[in-house]
């Protein structure tokens, strides 16, 4: 009976996952989580002498914002989801104590690029083929995002595979 419990127990789909943060992660903690699927990105990024780093972000659940996370100073971007549209993949570079850049990748092979090339390259993306970005947590010190990780979750809705 046990051995049929641990079989079914691991022919089960991974729910959950998470890409650990990168970054020095300096400044007070962070998380996006809120109810509902991310439907939009938007994106703050300072300029200075040297480039640009990521200064801010929102994620929008729904039809609703997120406060904002890090500050709204530079130059914002936005992406709007289409219908059935997730985020399965975040690349980006972080250097010198910031996030510098972010590139989300969805389902539907549309790319969202915000902010300068510059530094250590970093890329997450679910372990388990149906999962979607659920919501971002990390660290930010008044002045840009110093560290970001993502956690991962099967979308039931959209998964054609359960």
């Amino acid at each position: 009976r046990s051995l049929f419990l641990l079989f079914l127990l691991s022919a089960l789909p991974d729910l959950f996952s998470y890409s650990p943060a990168v970054g020095d992660g300096s400044g007070i903690e962070f998380s996006t989580a809120s109810e509902g699927r991310i439907t939009g990105i938007r994106v703050w990024e300072h300029n200075n002498y040297w480039g640009g780093y990521i200064s801010g972000f929102q994620l929008r659940y729904e039809s609703n914002w997120t406060a904002e996370v890090g500050v709204n100073s530079g130059n914002p971007m936005e992406m709007i989801l289409y219908d059935k549209e997730a985020i399965i993949q975040i690349s980006g570079k972080y250097y010198s104590g910031y996030i510098y850049e972010l590139v989300f990748v969805t389902n539907q092979g549309r790319l969202f690029k915000v902010g300068q090339s510059n530094g250590a390259s970093f890329n997450f993306y679910p372990t388990q083929k149906g999962n979607e970005l659920r919501f971002l947590s990390g660290r930010q010190n008044g002045s840009g995002i110093t560290s970001i990780g993502a956690h991962w979750k099967l979308n039931y809705l959209n998964n054609s595979n359960l």
